[in-house]
């Protein structure tokens, strides 16, 4: 051998030349890549070195390729591919798919489908080649394949996450309308939603499943085993010793479906996600994907030669290269050109192959150019797409690349390790990027998935229970014990996630943009924007209903809804931050170039009244204020009014005194920045960070610059050039560029469709909240509140822990401890989570913005009855929602003392001139405002607002006595009694607060006297109410009783009832105080039913069971002793007889009904004098601080006063012989006390005046017959007539 050969070969490195085999680590081009590159480095015994060049590309072995005669061109190419790269890699032979029968059902022998005639129940294919839904209650299908021997799977992905069961069944097994998969003999299934395995019976299997998820079902013939995976994660064997089964009767791939339950099924149509190893698809791959692969692989390595050729600084010196030959960058255009022609050939040559390879092969190839992680290798791309584009049919396969990203998207799962470029990031950062030419945004709109694979971008895959274990290993909350480290761990992983979803909803805005800008290009000519409005349009469309208990079946996943609520929130709040987004966007032209939000604009709003009453699709099942849409056009049509626009001025729904926003010089909240200590407030486990850091789980972004001048009355446009935002920080990082070959539309254009305005842009985004968010806040608040409870149970347990010294309660205090905290961790890391994903401060920014913005809107509404009962019911419960997720939001968005008065002031006005207003048909809804009054006013900050805003100071206290009927009147006894608390007998003890509302106290006193008609309704309907309550209760303590025992429902019940019983009580206590005229002047009928009901109370409470049982029965889960007693009950009823002694005593009431002889007069003077003394000798020290001494024995003066009455009082003495004589045909029959003085028309039965009065304040007919009365005339009248 000559010295050169010795000299090259022993240069040689694993079969390469030596100046081929120089391995560059690129991590300090790439941070994080693992990927490698070759370097052509031509020294002196490189004279061959464009053969070996080629020889690496093609992955052959060294000096196959001759010693070329001619130049490089694609001929050349294609034929050392059709010669030597063929022969190196032929396909290998296909084995071990025997044990396998497909039966042809129209779509060919080898491929694998659904078995039509197997389906029971109503399965529809509704996207091909196999995504499934259920539309009847119960569905169950088998493939069109069996097996008997051998290792097989398929993979399932689910659309939904309700009850599914996957699995392998065999004929035998038969399918009903309640029985499927896994509910017989020789059927095997898995339901995450379950957690459960089926095999007639069910078992604890596997974990819980979300949408996103891929189930591998595998079955494994040679060890008679069925197993599961999850994501590629086994879940163990499910099943063993499955029966083995003869060629031709083996077991069928199958699943059932609950309505509405979306999955797709992939037995081999496209590449497994998460293939197994040693288990084949059942639909075997097309025979031109492994010679795709391996020439997309040569493409591959040419790149990356390429790629070090350009490159500024690598790691080794680049040696000089003689001259007579090519270098890279010219050999890469033959090359690459006769790769493709292969390539595409190929394709060509195997039908239906370049969907499966599309979504395969050349969506790896392509995201292992790109790279995964920034900075992505724009150029490398660029020329791929380029190269591909040159060659018919590669829309088709660009097609496929899209759905092939979009599937990535819905199944892509947040790893910790790979943050913040994790999840679907990779995926959208690629299609954006190839979306920004218009060829291909043309061929994604042109294909009949344009809408689905859109939506798939959207999705985001939720994390379930193990999930979020990965994602947060070490768990920390403020005063747990656990390990100091746990505290930054959990501050470095919220870090972490947090810097993912901003990536990914950065990603999602970029999309939107692009679809925004997007002109179709159809004719006549669209505007920008057309796109997006049909989409949101279609989409509303198909998730009509998606907000009921059970959504009917084609709703959006859940994800999607958020996601695009997301977006639009972001470039209504924070601006649209691209200046090429036409100003079509900006409301036709108006503040063109601005990049201000469009909810903190201020000044003069507008409004297209036409949202509301034009007959759209999409809108028309949507339940209007006034009724149903058909309802209101026929009975309240509206004329000629489609059109108009209703304008306001920022504000003016507030009262000027107190007028906050975006002009005035204090701004509203969204606009403000406030340095709130969140450590000290926050339930949640990070501490406050440096100033642009993340705090709480979530990016804290400063409020950028523009947001500032937001608020300004002045020119925005000067400040617009220097205003950042997220968006303007994403070109220089990501090499941000806009759609290439943009049409813009002249404005006096021949155009089809009007404008898409913010308005509807905001319109679109209250439904998406509404559909979308509020189930999310819903589980979050749970979360939190969860949370919260949990932690007070665990710092309980070890508190008793410690003070037990008892060795067997230990054992059980420690077993309960651990349950505990296995709870806060896991509430802990749910409410992490979501704080992530749902809290963010710019997000909050948005929502309190739109929520200032509705609310006006619905103000300035109100004044047109006409519009206003056109108003969809999702404004108003999308409002209430937002509005107290806000000031639920933990940390706090603001301090609670100005959430309300910088910003918001105008929610108050309106729920306080709604919750009765007769325009809103829904009593839900305006059970819905008065449930944000209660809670409201029992915070001193909030109830300080409703004490400012002139329409609750003026409408409330009426409003409120007359809402309080056989519906409302919780909620609004709720009401009466914070704002009247802390006055009453013993309420500075009962956990009651001091404070209370002296100004509404005055208020509800004036519009009792000044409206005595009202009152003495209300003062009925307590009476009636405080009555049935007592009642209620009573049965149900008595029946809990004779049991024996405390059921949870029945107690619950009781505690409930209870509670409702002590409100009601303390409301009439504060009226004997505020009103005690209206008992002691005039006639005595309600003095007579209040003494009624107070012995009625008393004879309950002394009668029945022991105190024990009492406190057991009443008592809920983590009350004190202290707090809930007997004495809640009976300490209103002292108050109402001394307030009721003081009024008498004094010189307005002295001379009315005395309170003695009322009581005196009861038919029942043992309960009367056994209820005062309970009264008397009860343990008030406990329920009651302060001296109250003073006030028992007025309370004794009162008792003993009223045993001398009834001793001596001959009314008495005649009660107690009026057994023993003839009843006297003049005394009224019901009370036996008074002479009959009145008769009812037309019927003339006779009664006392009193006992017909209050008979008629409930019912309007006649005791005795039921007629109708008419008319009721005392007797002494028809005498003088």
């Amino acid at each position: 051998m000559c010295s050169s050969q010795m000299s090259e070969e022993g240069l040689r490195i694993g079969g390469l030349s030596s100046g081929l085999a120089v391995l560059l680590n690129n991590d300090e081009k790439k941070e994080g890549s693992q990927k490698g590159r070759l370097v052509s480095c031509c020294d002196d015994f490189g004279y061959q070195s464009l053969e070996r060049t080629l020889e690496h590309v093609f992955d052959l072995p060294y000096k196959s390729v001759g010693q070329l005669s001619t130049p490089i061109d694609t001929s050349v190419v294609r034929s050392i591919l059709k010669n030597e790269f063929l022969k190196f890699n032929a396909k290998p032979s296909i084995t071990g798919r025997s044990g396998l029968c497909i039966v042809d059902n129209g779509w060919g022998p080898t491929v694998v489908g659904i078995d039509e005639a197997s389906v029971c129940g109503d399965i529809r294919i509704i996207k091909h080649p196999l995504l499934v839904e259920s539309l009847a209650m119960f569905s169950s299908a088998r493939a069109n394949a069996c097996v008997w021997e051998g290792k097989w799977m398929y993979e399932v992905i689910l659309e939904t996450a309700g009850i599914q069961q996957l699995g392998w069944a065999t004929l035998s097994c038969p399918f009903t309308d309640h029985k499927g998969v896994g509910d017989a003999d020789d059927s095997y299934a898995f339901d995450g939603r379950r957690v459960s395995k089926w095999n007639k019976d069910a078992e604890t299997y596997g974990q819980s499943w979300v949408v996103g998820d891929i189930i591998g079902c595998c079955i494994d013939l040679d060890g008679d085993e069925i197993s599961f995976y999850r994501n590629g994660v086994s879940l163990g064997v499910a099943f063993e010793g499955i029966r083995k089964m003869g060629p031709g009767l083996g077991y069928y791939p199958a699943i059932s479906l609950s309505q509405g339950e979306r999955c797709e099924l992939n037995f081999g149509a496209h590449p497994f996600k998460y293939p197994i190893d040693g288990f084949l698809p059942l639909q075997a791959p097309p025979f031109a994907n492994y010679l795709a692969t391996q020439l997309l692989q040569c493409l591959s390595r040419l790149l990356d030669l390429q790629c070090m050729e350009r490159a500024e600084h690598i790691s080794v010196e680049k040696l000089r290269r003689l001259k007579r030959f090519m270098p890279i960058e010219e050999l890469f255009d033959p090359v690459s050109h006769g790769v493709c022609e292969e390539f595409f050939a190929a394709l060509d040559a195997e039908a239906g192959s370049a969907e499966y390879i599309g979504r395969g092969s050349v969506t790896s190839f392509m995201m292992d150019i790109f790279g995964t992680q920034a900075p992505h290798d724009f150029t490398s791309l660029d020329r791929v797409i380029d190269l591909f584009l040159e060659f018919r049919g590669s829309h088709r396969l660009f097609e496929h690349v899209i759905s092939g990203l979009s599937y990535g998207c819905k199944t892509a799962p947040l790893i910790l390790t790979e943050c913040p470029y994790s999840g679907s990031y990779a995926y959208l950062a690629l299609a954006c990027h190839m979306l920004r030419r218009e060829e291909l945004i043309v061929v994604w709109w042109n294909s009949a998935d344009f809408e689905f694979l859109f939506e798939g971008f959207l999705s985001r895959k939720n994390p379930n229970k193990q999930d979020l274990q990965c994602m947060m290993p070490s768990v920390w909350w403020p005063g747990s014990c656990e390990d100091v480290s746990y505290e930054n761990g959990m501050m470095l992983t919220t870090t972490a996630l947090s810097g993912a979803i901003n990536k990914i909803e950065e990603k999602h805005r970029d999309l939107c943009r692009l679809i925004i800008q997007f002109i179709p290009p159809i004719l006549p000519p669209q505007l920008p924007g057309s796109v997006f409005r049909t989409f949101l349009q279609n989409l509303l469309l198909k998730n009509r209903g998606a907000d009921r208990n059970v959504p009917p079946p084609g709703v959006s996943t859940n994800s999607v809804l958020v996601s695009l609520y997301t977006v639009i929130l972001h470039f209504l709040s924070e601006g649209s931050a691209v200046g090429d987004i036409c100003s079509w966007i900006k409301g036709g032209g108006n503040n063109v170039g601005s990049n201000v939000g469009f909810l903190h604009r201020g000044g003069q709003q507008t409004f297209p009244i036409g949202l509301f009453l034009k007959n759209d699709p999409h809108r028309t099942d949507i339940s209007r204020l006034g009724g149903t849409f058909n309802h209101l056009m026929k009975f309240h049509p509206v004329n000629n009014q489609e059109e108009d626009v209703i304008r306001w001025e920022e504000g003016c729904t507030d009262d000027e005194q107190d007028r906050v926003t975006h002009s005035s010089r204090q701004k509203p909240c969204c606009c403000s920045s406030y340095d709130v200590d969140y450590s000290g407030i926050s339930k949640v486990p990070i501490r406050s960070m440096t100033k642009g850091s993340c705090s709480h789980g979530t990016p804290i972004a400063e409020r950028p610059t523009h947001v500032a001048a937001e608020c300004s009355t002045g020119n925005l446009n000067d400040e617009i050039a220097d205003k950042p935002s997220s968006s303007d920080q994403a070109e220089s990082e990501f090499e941000y560029r806009p759609v290439q070959h943009l049409r813009v539309v002249p404005r006096d254009s021949n155009v089809t469709s009007a404008t898409l305005r913010e308005e509807e842009l905001l319109d679109t985004m209250v439904m998406l909240y509404h559909l979308g968010l509020a189930p999310n806040f819903k589980k979050a608040l749970y979360f939190m509140s969860h949370q919260s409870q949990s932690i007070s149970l665990l710092e309980e347990t070890d508190k008793q822990i410690r003070e037990r010294a008892c060795s067997k309660q230990l054992k059980h205090l420690k077993e309960a401890r651990s349950i505990y905290r296995d709870e806060v961790i896991d509430c802990v890391r749910h409410c992490t989570w979501y704080r992530i994903s749902l809290f963010s401060r710019w997000k909050q920014r948005g929502m309190y913005a739109s929520c200032m913005w509705v609310v006006q809107l619905l103000l300035v509404l109100s004044k047109h009855d006409s519009v206003f009962i056109y108003v969809p019911e999702f404004y108003l419960e999308a409002l209430v929602d937002c509005f107290h997720v806000l000031r639920k939001s933990d940390p706090p968005f603001v301090p609670s003392a100005i959430f309300i008065k910088q910003g918001l002031s105008s929610f108050i006005t309106f729920i306080v001139t709604h919750f009765n207003d007769p325009r809103i048909s829904s009593a839900d809804l305006r059970d819905l405002l008065l449930q944000s009054i209660s809670v409201l006013v029992q915070y001193r900050e909030f109830l300080a607002a409703f004490e400012s805003n002139e329409a609750a100071t003026q409408r409330m206290p009426k409003a409120l006595l007359s809402a309080f009927d056989n519906r409302s009147w919780i909620p609004v006894a709720n009401i009466l009694l914070r704002l009247c608390k802390g006055s009453g007998f013993g309420s500075s003890k009962l956990g009651e607060s001091s404070s209370s509302s002296v100004l509404f106290q005055k208020l509800l006193r004036e519009a009792c006297i000044h409206d005595e008609e009202l009152f003495l309704a209300f003062l009925n309907r307590l009476f009636n109410t405080l009555s049935w309550t007592m009642t209620e209760f009573s049965v149900s303590i008595r029946e809990m009783q004779e049991n024996y025992q405390v059921i949870e429902f029945q107690q619950r019940k009781c505690s409930v009832i209870f509670d409702l019983s002590c409100n009601l009580a303390r409301v009439l206590e504060f009226c004997t105080r505020e009103i005690p005229q209206a008992f002691l002047l005039g006639s005595d009928m309600n003095l007579r039913r209040l003494t009624e009901l107070i012995v009625f109370i008393l004879s309950h409470m002394i009668s029945t069971v022991d105190a024990e049982f009492f406190d057991l029965s009443v008592r809920r889960h983590g009350h004190s002793l202290e707090k809930v007693n007997r004495a809640m009950i009976l300490a209103p009823i002292v108050g109402i007889i001394l307030n009721l002694l003081d009024a008498g005593s004094g010189t307005e009431c002295g001379e009315g009904n005395d309170v003695a002889s009322v009581f005196a007069s009861m038919d029942c003077p043992d309960t009367v004098h056994c209820g005062l003394q309970y009264l008397l000798e009860y343990n008030w020290a406990g329920s009651f601080r302060g001296d109250y001494q003073e006030k028992l024995m007025q309370l004794e003066k009162f008792s003993n006063v009223l045993i001398s009455r009834m001793t001596n009082s001959p009314e008495v003495e005649n009660w107690e012989c009026r057994s023993d004589v003839d009843t006297d045909d003049s005394m009224c029959c019901i009370c036996y006390a008074c002479e009959a003085d009145a008769y009812f028309v037309p019927c003339s039965h006779t009664s006392c005046s009193g006992c017909i009065t209050r008979h008629l304040l409930n019912c309007q007919r006649c005791f005795f017959c039921n007629a109708t009365v008419m008319e009721v005339i005392k007797m002494d009248e028809r005498a003088a007539l």
